[in-house]
């Protein structure tokens, strides 16, 4: 009997003195860390909201961890492509994912991923929430409000038309939600990203776009797009002066696009910290604010936690506003 239980024991030291040794090597992983450059992958082309914030965080977290943060544009499919890039790279905290609203949206609309959402990607912090808004071309459309636009898209043969950066993002799904609440019926034009969507809506190829408000806000400034209404609940510090779409009479309309920080899911946890830490501190600094708040963006970060909350919450939100609206992409 005792030596069952010596023998016991001395497992069960060895067992610890094991679990030190790895908990001490993670640590020690991440005191390293970075010790090369980190690519921040970007699902949508240059050009675009995910990418402008993307490359304003990578300068200052260039800074702060002493090694390149390297932007790399990996567009395509609704923004599943760079997510399943980061999903399936090496957990090593050099790989990371600037995710975006639009992979809640994915999870549901596309019938098979090749990687889950909330299953492979780590939550490491939420950077900015920006307003969607609805614009048009000034020169194109005449139309001086919502209001205006509805009465123009019932009567317009052939069909107006919105784009949207792509297939089951956030744009797309605004854009079904619009003409369910209005009666209308668009053509809808699928983009790889915000910029070559942007590039076409002021040559006048589409009519409108329901596209965050940082790609399209040097525009609504220079005169060329008219902004008619926000799809958040509440106005954008912004653009003080343009109303929500409830104010405008569209009822129901409560969606703005999160931008935000993920690792593959095996990153550990001194990493995803560490880079948490440094989110919050970036976000959180004077500088980065006003430069967020002057590209139409609203700073946030976040814990881990609350990240993946969100991202819970949201997922099941949008599965039922594309079962409603019958949005599917094979």
């Amino acid at each position: 009997m005792c030596n069952f239980n010596l023998r016991t024991m001395r497992r069960a030291f060895g067992l610890s003195l094991c679990a030190i040794g790895l908990g001490s090597a993670s640590m020690a992983m991440a005191q390293e860390w970075p010790a090369k450059p980190i690519s921040l992958v970007v699902p949508f082309p240059a050009g675009g909201t995910t990418d402008i914030l993307a490359r304003a965080l990578g300068d200052q977290l260039s800074k702060n961890l002493g090694q390149p943060v390297i932007v790399e544009n990996r567009p395509g499919a609704g923004a599943t492509v760079g997510a399943d890039y980061v999903a399936k790279a090496k957990p090593d905290g050099y790989t990371l994912l600037m995710g975006a609203v639009h992979h809640t949206i994915a999870t549901s609309v596309y019938r098979k991923l090749p990687y889950s959402f909330q299953k492979d990607l780590a939550p490491v912090s939420t950077l900015a929430m920006v307003p969607n808004v609805l614009v048009i071309n000034s020169a194109k459309t005449p139309a001086r409000n919502v209001g205006d636009l509805v009465t123009l898209a019932k009567k317009a043969s052939p069909e107006l038309s919105y784009g949207s950066n792509g297939n089951g993002t956030a744009q797309h799904l605004i854009g079904t939600q619009f003409q369910a609440a209005t009666g209308t019926r668009l053509l809808h034009v699928p983009y790889k990203g915000s910029g070559p969507l942007t590039t076409d809506l002021l040559g006048g190829q589409v009519t409108m776009s329901f596209d965050t408000l940082t790609t399209v806000l040097p525009h609504i400034k220079a005169g060329k797009l008219k902004a008619l209404a926000v799809t958040t609940a509440k106005r954008s510090t912004s653009l003080p002066d343009v109303p929500t779409m409830e104010e405008a009479g569209i009822k129901g309309f409560d969606i703005g696009t999160w931008f935000g920080v993920l690792a593959p899911a095996a990153t550990s946890k001194p990493i995803v910290n560490r880079l948490n830490a440094e989110i919050v501190k970036i976000v959180g600094s004077p500088d980065f604010q006003q430069r967020m708040i002057a590209a139409g963006a609203e700073p946030m970060s976040s814990t881990p936690e609350a990240f993946a909350k969100r991202i819970g919450d949201e997922t099941v939100k949008f599965a039922t506003l594309v079962k409603e609206g019958k949005v599917t992409i094979e």
